[in-house]
């Protein structure tokens, strides 16, 4: 009987998509800039700030031929950059090391291969007190992408 049940519960969790390790991503049906903003929104949702949004899509693009490139890796690419003082506060007096993973992160993309397809993601964190920042990373992800 618990076979049925974890299959089903298998099921539930693959709306994430398929990432390298330590990444987890979710496909957006929207453009980039309206994701770009939803992350904007699900963060600011959190009632947190913004600290710095890096535009890594543009930088590569502009960067492509000067290291010798040919390939265009995203159309649009940005890091939204952010901390929460509850929850470092919380996940650093478990273990003052665990400020190596400020400030946390969400991204969005869209492919450079014409698709116009939009991600949006995160990296994931370790296991332990860690596992309350994944979770308020994968929840802004999820409200912004829709999921």
């Amino acid at each position: 009987m618990r076979r049925p049940i974890l299959g089903l519960l298998l099921a539930l969790a693959l709306p994430a998509l398929a990432a390298a390790e330590g990444v987890k991503l979710y496909e957006a049906d929207a453009s980039f800039e309206d994701a770009a903003f939803a992350v904007e929104s699900a963060i600011v949702n959190q009632g947190l700030v913004i600290d710095y949004v890096s535009h890594v899509g543009a930088m590569l693009n502009r960067t492509r031929e000067d290291v010798g490139s040919d390939r265009t890796l995203f159309a649009n690419a940005d890091v939204f950059l952010f901390c929460s003082a509850v929850v470092s506060r919380e996940v650093m007096e478990a273990d003052p090391d665990n400020i190596a993973y400020c400030p946390y992160s969400v991204f969005v993309t869209e492919a450079g291969d014409g698709s116009g397809t939009v991600r949006i993601g995160y990296r994931t964190m370790p296991a332990g007190p860690m596992q309350k920042v994944e979770a308020l990373l994968d929840a802004i992800a999820r409200e912004a992408a829709g999921q």
